[in-house]
């Protein structure tokens, strides 16, 4: 990972193959951001004039390199839109300066060291930036020959580039204790983020339930935390029908694993939930040719779980969190369940199977009714869910349900604080009575319209009483399709896990709804 420092040196002597600065678009054109104030004196005052005459507006995303002024040590100077100017007396927010570092890393790539000279007012800026930097600067080239030959020059961030190794932040305190915190911050929750994008992208050959699970128990003992791992024979005796029914159809069989990070100073407890299905095919309902080639990111619910348990014990939050990963492939094959199968679950609540391609409410009807037993404070599941959900808010946003509407603002309003766009959906009761089943106690499908409602509604189910419930539809920004955007990559996203590290600080000190 891109590796990060604060300095208090001047850009124009700090030795570096570039010095990021910001650029905002105003009423009339381009202004330079504070920070940059020393590289604009460079330019005699005229850094934004010079920028505008080569096309920069400042807007978000906008990438201008220059040489630069002579007497600076670094060669070139970068700048990058941070969007639209903050009104008088306001500085930039948080996601704005996540942004445009995300943006600078990744068109850094292939550059040794980089001076970002973006604005910093205080130690909340710093841990943006960073948090950028180093989600921006993200590439997955295991599988990669050229990578593995040409270590350390070449990669797989398909402009045949290593990522930006290191990043100085100027304006940095390096010995206040804040923005020290900001960094050590910034740096835990990117590393296991980028963790949660690596296993989204590892392919499906390599990542069963079963590796997954191995994958688990590692960063478990790294990091002081409990794991347990149910298979197939301790899930049969367990009674989990849905993990079970799920993963009849693959030669890997299914996985529940657990991991407990406790605090001895915790008055709260979480429990995360995820769906990990590390391959759908759809089952006996297969998907059809053009819907199965990204079915490998099915499990970045489990991944976004994983990643943020591991997270709250590296920042020895003073809160007690389980995660929960239900862990199965998703295949057709005379074992599979069929489409009119009746399955028991670990609740002992029936469920009609309709339609096999509905199969991650299944195994997280099992997780959630487990991580229920435990009775904790709340409980968030997130789920690559419906295609329902991609339809209604497209494929950067996703929904958020709940059992509690306090709760459910309290998720929506820390997905928004981190940057993780999100909308609160509704669960309109008259939706419920499509899951009703003739032969057992509730059906897996319902009505069509309004399809990921109607999974939050199967899903509430098999919450227990009085307990404070959130489900995260994350279909749509889980995988990126399309081309990188500010410090999104093209491929797993990790989208929820900085939601879910949010959601578990504001646990820990007694801020949660």
């Amino acid at each position: 990972m891109t590796a990060l420092t604060l300095s208090t040196a001047a850009a124009p002597g700090l030795r570096a193959d570039a010095i990021v600065i910001g650029v905002a678009k105003g009423p009339d054109g381009p202004s330079v951001a504070p920070g940059a104030e020393a590289v604009d004196k460079a330019y005699d005052g005229r850094l934004a004039a010079v920028l505008e005459t080569l096309g920069a507006s400042g807007a978000e995303g906008e990438v201008t390199k220059l040489p630069a002024p002579s007497g600076f040590k670094a060669p070139v100077v970068v700048a990058v839109g941070l969007g639209a100017e903050p009104e008088k007396d306001a500085g930039f927010d948080g996601e704005a300066l996540r942004r445009a570092a995300g943006t600078a890393a990744r068109a850094l790539a292939g550059a040794k060291k980089a001076a970002f000279a973006l604005p910093l007012t205080e130690a909340a800026d710093a841990g943006a930036v960073a948090e950028g930097v180093l989600l921006g600067a993200y590439a997955f080239d295991a599988y990669k020959e050229s990578a593995k030959e040409a270590k350390g020059t070449k990669g797989a961030k398909g402009n045949g580039k290593a990522p930006l190794a290191e990043a100085a932040l100027l304006g940095g305190k390096p010995r206040d204790k804040a923005y020290k915190a900001a960094i050590e911050r910034a740096a835990a929750v990117a590393e296991e983020l980028n963790r949660a994008r690596d296993l989204v992208n590892t392919p499906p050959n390599d990542l069963d339930p079963e590796a997954f699970a191995a994958v688990a128990q590692t960063a478990a003992k790294e990091h002081g935390i409990k794991v347990q791992v149910l298979d197939e024979k301790a899930l049969t005796k367990g009674g989990y029908g849905g993990i079970l029914g799920v993963g009849a159809g693959s030669a890997a069989g299914p996985r529940l694993v657990k991991l407990s990070y406790t605090s001895p100073k915790a008055k709260k407890s979480l429990a995360f939930v995820g769906k990990g299905i590390t391959y759908d095919s759809g089952g006996i309902s297969l998907k059809p040719a053009g819907h199965n080639e990204t079915m490998k990111c099915d499990m970045a619910g489990a991944a976004a779980v994983f990643a943020a348990v591991v997270a709250a014990a590296r920042l020895g939050l003073e809160v007690n969190v389980t995660g929960w990963l239900a862990l199965a492939e998703n295949m057709p094959s005379g074992s599979a369940t069929r489409p009119g199968d009746v399955l028991r679950m670990y609740s002992g609540k029936t469920v009609e199977v309709l339609n096999t391609d509905a199969e991650g409410r299944l195994v997280l009807a099992d997780a959630l009714w487990a991580a229920s037993q435990e009775k904790p404070d709340a409980i968030i599941d997130v789920a690559t869910l419906t295609g329902a959900m991609m339809l209604a808010l497209g494929s950067r946003t996703y929904g958020v349900m709940a059992n509690d509407d306090a709760f459910r603002s309290a998720v929506y309003e820390a997905a928004e604080e981190v940057g993780e766009p999100a909308w609160p959906m509704p669960m309109p009761e008259h939706l419920r009575k499509g899951l009703d089943s003739a032969t057992a106690d509730i059906a897996n499908m319902g009505e069509r319209m309004g399809g990921g409602l109607v999974a939050g509604l199967f899903l509430r189910e098999f919450v227990g009483e009085g307990i404070s419930w959130a489900h995260l539809d994350i279909a749509g920004p889980a995988f990126n399709e399309g081309a990188p955007f500010g410090y999104t990559p093209k491929g797993g996203t990790g989208t929820a896990v900085r939601t879910l590290v949010r959601v578990a600080e504001l646990a820990a000190a007694g801020e949660l709804g």
